[in-house]
């Protein structure tokens, strides 16, 4: 690795498994101290300690847990240099079967833990005159839908929205807010609620021939999080294998 996080205090929400598990093991190898935030205490518990570094229960949606969850890396490190905030809900439910709470709580997580955990963290990031704001968004909602997803399509376009204004109202202060758009990624999550036929289904739909992994997100994590990306600010990186571009279903150069 580069050691191009030498020294940065991250915070990872929704970092104990899948995406944000491999966001949290690629920042601590690249010299990032972790603070892993998550409702998973005992993944959360677990990978912070292999990478030596710390765990707290948040759930996102709640004001004063994302507070705590930033007062948690400020006590530690004295210092908030990255966050990320990965935790996010995707059940499937028809429009038309939907109700109030669901949807609610969809985007109380989705969005709104991208709002609360931008307004805690925006306060130590300003004070200190630098951060780095990587929010993860999906092609699902920006890009593509499909049905059952509604609400989470909703969540997620919302994001890129919330991207560009937040990016726009802290540029002066040394903070730069960007996301990831999110294509199928092959998760624990993904393997343990789709089944082995929607899973090939997707593979055959992607151009590069496989599902992603959560190091191809934490990749692009890594390079928004860093010095590289000092001058990208109120954007997107889109890392889904080519899906969102073909026209049609077939998108062989020499289709049968």
């Amino acid at each position: 690795m580069t050691g191009r996080l030498d020294g940065r205090a991250a915070l990872v929400i929704g970092g104990a498994r899948g995406i944000g598990g491999g966001i949290a093991r690629r920042f601590a190898a690249e010299g990032a101290q972790v603070v892993i935030a998550d409702m998973e205490a005992e993944a959360g518990t677990a990978l912070a300690g292999e990478l030596g570094g710390a765990f707290v229960k948040t759930d996102i949606a709640k004001p004063e847990e994302a507070e705590a969850a930033v007062a948690e890396v400020t006590g530690r490190h004295g210092r908030l240099d990255i966050l990320v905030q990965n935790a996010g809900i995707y059940p499937w439910t028809l429009i038309e079967d939907t109700d109030l709470d669901e949807w609610n709580s969809v985007l109380g997580v989705n969005l709104g833990g991208c709002f609360l955990a931008t307004k805690a963290a925006v306060k130590p990031m300003k004070a200190q005159g630098y951060g780095r704001i990587v929010l993860t968004s999906s092609i699902t909602g920006p890009r593509v839908t499909s049905p059952g997803h509604g609400h989470y399509a909703a969540s997620k376009a919302g994001i890129n929205g919330f991207i560009r204004s937040a990016a726009l109202e802290f540029a002066g202060h040394g903070i730069t807010v960007n996301g990831i758009e999110p294509g199928n990624i092959l998760t624990e999550g993904m393997k343990a609620q789709r089944s082995a036929a929607f899973i090939r289904d997707m593979e055959s739909a992607i151009p590069v021939g496989r599902m992603g992994t959560p190091e191809d997100i934490a990749a692009a994590a890594e390079f928004l999080a860093s010095e590289d990306a000092a001058f990208v600010t109120g954007t997107t990186i889109v890392v889904d294998g080519g899906q969102i571009l073909p026209e049609g279903n077939d998108f062989r150069l020499t289709p049968d």
